[in-house]
This record gives structure tokens, C-alpha cells and sequence, in this order.
């Protein structure tokens, strides 16, 4: 049973910046201090769990009155293959409509572009690269 949730105590934060740590440092090679940014202390974090597990995480940014961003979606790689992206990306757009946001941006690795199309979001910019990774802007209005 795979159970989504906005991070609230110590132990959860330190569960989702494990996840996030394992998969873009430890497997992508992200310099960890790319990968942790001044923009955690303000954002809203979510947490996927497998039981009593962590294997998912993610977090939101308000970045203007009616849109959010979301960034640093990662699911640890023997978890992958289940739909459990599509889970947690579902949890935090249930979260954004309940905050009022009308729009999502977001900054696709280029690989996953195919993913967050069939979600419904729509590429926005060019090939850039971001951590060395390449990367295009795509957003959805919800």
C-alpha cells in the first residue's frame, strides 16, 4: 500500500531528502549542494511511503499568486515501473488546487518529458541544462 503525505515532522523531512539524495546525488551525480537549495526552507515537501518505507518525494513552490512549481519528483529506482510518479504527482496537484493555484510549472529532465505529457502538461521552452541534465520548462493549468 503506497500512502502519499505532506511532510510534517523531523523524521519525514529527513525521509524525503534521503530519497531525494539516493536518486539525483548517489544515482544522477548532482552535487549535493545543487540538490538541497535555500528554496527547502519555504517549500512544501511530499512524501511517499510503502508501508512504513519512504520511496517516493517531492516538493511545491508557490512562485506567483495562482501558479506553484513543482521540483525535485523522484521515486528510488527499484519502485519505479509502478506508477507511483503519477501517484504522487496526482497528491500534489490535489494539494496546489486546494491552495488555489491555477497553473503548475515545472522543469522536466528531458527523458521524462513523455511522462508529464500523458499528465497532461505541455513543454514550454527549449533544451537547457540544469545539474549538468537536460532539462525543458513544461506547465498545465488545473
Amino acid at each position: 500500500m503506497y500512502n502519499v503525505k505532506i511532510v510534517e515532522t523531523k523524521k519525514e523531512h529527513d525521509e524525503a531528502f534521503a530519497v531525494r539524495r539516493k536518486v539525483f546525488v548517489e544515482e544522477q551525480g548532482v552535487p549535493l549542494h545543487l540538490e538541497c537549495d535555500a528554496e527547502d526552507a519555504t517549500a512544501t515537501h511530499f512524501i511517499m511511503y510503502e508501508g512504513e518505507n519512504p520511496v517516493g518525494a517531492a516538493r511545491l513552490r508557490s512562485i506567483e499568486n495562482d501558479a506553484a512549481k513543482i521540483e525535485r519528483v523522484c521515486i528510488l529506482q527499484d519502485q519505479r515501473g509502478k506508477k507511483l510518479g503519477a501517484l504522487i504527482m496526482k497528491e500534489i496537484e490535489n494539494y496546489a488546487i486546494s491552495i488555489n493555484k491555477e497553473k503548475l510549472k515545472l522543469h522536466a529532465q528531458s527523458y521524462a518529458i513523455p511522462f508529464y505529457e500523458k499528465l497532461g502538461y505541455t513543454v514550454t521552452s527549449p533544451e537547457f541544462m540544469d545539474a549538468g541534465i537536460p532539462h525543458r520548462a513544461m506547465e498545465k493549468n488545473i
